[in-house]
């Protein structure tokens, strides 16, 4: 079997678990939030950072390190214009998904608090949820462009 299709193969399907999986924890951790039952979003919360973890994380890691193989094998030149912005929109996902992770954590603590009868911080909880939703959108969107520029490899 040809290596340059498993590498191929790996490196789509992880780009599929790193944006699908992400669709599905947004959806599922914004339903969440949304319910007027702590216990469910604390639920959501805790689904949301476990995802992360397992599917996310290593997609994360798995797209670069599949995409400089697949860069070096099929001789494509490091510094076409579209490979750089791909690096460019990469790094801005990465940007915005590093602290949302964080934010996820903060977000579970907080109502893992709540649920212990502790005091809750209405304010923070609802700041990080504003958070999580804003930095969501320019990586989302990111991706997307990485994707169009994957398929297409324009020659500007």
């Amino acid at each position: 079997m040809d290596s340059y299709l498993v590498i191929k193969t790996i490196h789509i399907i992880s780009a599929t678990v790193l944006f699908g999986t992400g669709m599905g924890i947004a959806f599922f951790h914004f339903a969440g939030q949304r319910s007027p039952d702590f216990a469910a979003k604390l639920f959501a919360a805790r689904v949301t950072v476990l995802a992360d973890y397992l599917f996310t994380l290593p997609a994360v890691i798995i797209q670069p390190l599949t995409g400089a193989w697949l860069i070096r094998q099929a001789g494509f030149d490091w510094a076409d214009y579209w490979l750089v912005c791909t690096y460019a929109l990469y790094a801005v996902a990465g940007v915005c998904w590093v602290p949302v992770v964080f934010i996820q954590i903060r977000i579970k603590r907080i109502l893992e608090r709540r649920i212990a009868g502790l005091p809750f911080d209405h304010l923070a909880y609802e700041r990080l949820c504003r958070w999580w939703f804003a930095l969501g959108w320019p990586a989302f969107g990111g991706l997307i462009i990485v994707f169009f520029l994957m398929v297409t490899k324009p020659s500007w």
